[in-house]
């Protein structure tokens, strides 16, 4: 097991939009920890289920409430900003801390909002489509964090992530390059993806794929932003002194 403490690249500019998500999504927590026994129901108005999307009749005669197209969108970006428990949100809200000060910095807060937003929607499509029939509401920031992670490997792969492993007793802490730390950590979400196919459908438990959306999705963006060259250069000049 390994875990982030923090990288070695500073911002340039103060991560305003990155802090203003983990606020929103600690509001959102904070709000779910208080309405107790309706909670469930709560996530079923308020949270991406694919089944919606794909079988709208079939979920309305379960008992769901079905939308429309503009009702999957908005459930969608309420996703984003739910989380299942105490874990889900502190493990969250730490890589995006960690990593998308750096890509905020490299993007400007408007582009970044919209980047972290569109991850979001490319991992919840994702996950819909690998399994088109799950009425399980799918929440949670981790798809949008994962593009921001995508983004961060492709522009930053040689910063530094000190990391802190344990190894059955032993814990250490070491320093991993950002392209080792990112490149390890989606192999997990790929092979467990994977394994999860087997599993049954209507179960719940961690959206894989939809980590794999999303980071796929913020190494595309981050590929397509080199090559126009569309970033922030000042971004960077840790990175070019260090190297």
């Amino acid at each position: 097991m390994f875990f982030p403490l923090r990288d070695s690249i500073p911002s340039d500019l103060r991560p305003v939009v990155n802090m203003l998500i983990i606020v929103a999504c600690s509001v959102a927590f904070l709000f779910e920890l208080g309405l107790g026994g309706s909670l469930q129901a709560f996530f079923q108005a308020a949270a991406f289920i694919p089944a919606r999307l794909f079988y709208p009749h079939a979920v309305a005669r379960l008992g769901l409430p079905a939308y429309g197209v503009l009702g999957n969108v908005t459930t969608v970006l309420t996703s984003m900003f739910l989380h299942g428990g105490w874990l889900h949100i502190i493990g969250n809200m730490w890589f995006l801390y960690v990593f998308g000060d750096n890509v905020e910095d490299a993007l400007g807060h408007g582009r970044y909002l919209l980047f972290y937003l569109g991850g979001g929607f490319a991992a919840a499509l994702t996950q819909a489509i690998m399994s088109p029939g799950s009425v399980v509401p799918t929440i949670g920031a981790s798809g949008a964090i994962a593009a921001v992670l995508g983004a961060y490997m492709v522009w930053f792969p040689h910063a530094r992530v000190k990391t802190l492993v344990f190894l059955l007793i032993f814990v250490t802490v070491i320093d991993v390059p950002a392209l080792l730390f990112l490149g390890y950590w989606f192999l997990i979400q790929f092979f467990q993806g994977t394994l999860s196919l087997a599993a049954a459908p209507q179960t719940g438990g961690i959206a894989w794929f939809a980590h794999i959306g999303g980071f796929m999705f913020g190494i595309v963006v981050g590929l397509i932003a080199l090559k126009r060259e569309s970033l922030r250069p000042t971004a960077f000049l840790s990175v070019w002194r260090r190297w």
